[in-house]
């Protein structure tokens, strides 16, 4: 079972996030991507690699199987039981994520955020990318690659030791109350070039939650799909609107300790 040395624990609190290597199931992880491809659209064929090149030819606006442009967020699986236990319930990432934030102090997951894919973009001139901060209340969240994400493949981005500035860009610890500072320290980052965190079928990212983020550009020739998943503590409700800490890491037993 995979594990968090103090090293890495120390890595995430500086930077915010960390890269694990081959964690999930990989009959699980199949079993993801053909029920991917059972639901995609017409345009998508599987052994025609061409017609993975963006973007959609019809926007979709169902929630359960967004697509618009390159972006198909298909969360349409997220609450079936084998969903959970591909990324959050895997004991690996949740004895990572309990030593992260504390022992038993976890909310059972209901469902995952879905099944997130990038379409290949094609011959186009690259454009830099800008970074955002989730605003739902969450504590980390979770990446997985259930399939090869190559190097400017769509792999999750992050713009490192950002979440030290934008803890305090916002009036509560986890709701979306930016402050004025806000635009202007994303702006500031969006200018700097992010960390794409590519990798293997079977990696995972973990990353703070206020940490700078964007779905990277995809200049690959395969489609990006990964499994998003946010952990929560189960005092959250009684947490969430208190004011940033002076300690930002009073919630996270885990990385207290390490210190």
């Amino acid at each position: 079972m995979s594990t968090l040395s103090k090293q890495e624990i120390l890595f995430f609190k500086e930077e915010g996030y960390l890269v694990k290597r081959d964690v999930l199931d990989p009959e699980l992880m199949a079993y993801a991507r053909e029920r991917l491809w059972e639901a995609a659209p017409s345009q998508l064929k599987r052994d025609r690699l061409e017609t993975w090149i963006g973007p959609f030819e019809e926007r979709c606006e169902d929630k359960m199987s967004y697509r618009s442009g390159y972006r198909w967020n298909y969360r349409q699986l997220g609450g079936e039981p084998w969903m959970i236990r591909l990324l959050p319930k895997n004991p690996s990432v949740w004895y990572m994520a309990e030593q992260l934030l504390g022992k038993g102090m976890l909310r059972e997951p209901d469902r995952v955020r879905g099944i997130y894919c990038t379409l290949p973009y094609g011959d186009v001139p690259k454009k830099p990318s800008g970074c955002h901060v989730d605003g739902h209340p969450f504590h980390l969240g979770v990446v997985g690659y259930i399939d090869d994400v190559p190097p400017e493949g769509g792999g999750f981005m992050v713009w490192p030791k950002s979440h030290l500035k934008f803890y305090y860009d916002f009036h509560s610890q986890y709701r979306t109350e930016p402050t004025d500072q806000y635009e202007k320290d994303r702006a500031c980052f969006s200018q700097q070039a992010g960390v794409d965190c590519h990798g293997r079928a079977g990696d995972i990212v973990f990353w703070h939650h206020r940490v700078g983020h964007a779905a990277g550009h995809n200049y690959s020739c395969q489609i990006r799909q990964a499994v998003l998943y946010d952990f929560r503590k189960q005092d959250i409700e009684h947490t969430m609107e208190e004011s940033p800490c002076q300690n930002m890491w009073r919630d996270w037993a885990g990385v207290e300790r390490s210190s």
